[in-house]
């Protein structure tokens, strides 16, 4: 049975975009009917089957408009099998791994509103030249020094397609 499906985001770099655009290929080639939208172009939710929500995070939480986005459409979301990513450059780090349940929590006020059937978190871009602050530049340029943090893309792709796939058995079953 063909779903219609909401994939919609909240990026900073384009990070988070292009990895709901990967997952929105993904479900499109299952057959599924597909809407791939910034947050912030989101009106209504009525007549989709299924959502995947993604935002970056920064500071410790989603990006406002993702919050914002929550916040109005909680109680139509939790009505709508639904998919929750979120991008962090967190995991990027040397060790950035050990603090995937810290990352998890950070999103928790996000996760208690909306109830996601699925949940998944993924490093994203480090584009330094994007930081808007000058001493939080020079904090990330120095770690990239001292190898704390790896600059460019640290999207794994092969992780992002198999959470996508894993999707026709969560939001897209039945």
């Amino acid at each position: 049975m063909t779903k219609k499906v909401l994939v919609t985001y909240s990026s900073f770099t384009g990070s988070t975009a292009g990895i709901a655009e990967e997952i929105g290929r993904i479900i499109e080639a299952e057959g599924h009917e597909i809407n791939l939208l910034a947050m912030t172009d989101v009106e209504d939710l009525t007549g989709y089957d299924a959502l995947v929500i993604g935002s970056a995070i920064q500071k410790g939480a989603w990006l406002l408009e993702a919050q914002a986005f929550v916040r109005q459409f909680s109680g139509q979301i939790k009505k709508i099998p639904t998919a929750m990513f979120s991008v962090c450059m967190t995991l990027a780090m040397k060790s950035g791994e050990q603090y995937r349940s810290g990352v998890m929590d950070w999103v928790g006020p996000m996760r208690a509103l909306i109830q996601p059937d699925v949940e998944e978190i993924f490093a994203g871009i480090l584009n330094v030249k994007m930081v808007p602050d000058f001493g939080e530049r020079l904090k990330f340029r120095l770690a990239i020094l001292f190898g704390i943090w790896k600059a460019g893309d640290n999207r794994d792709w092969g992780k992002i397609r198999a959470w996508g796939n894993s999707l026709k058995q969560s939001i897209l079953a039945g």
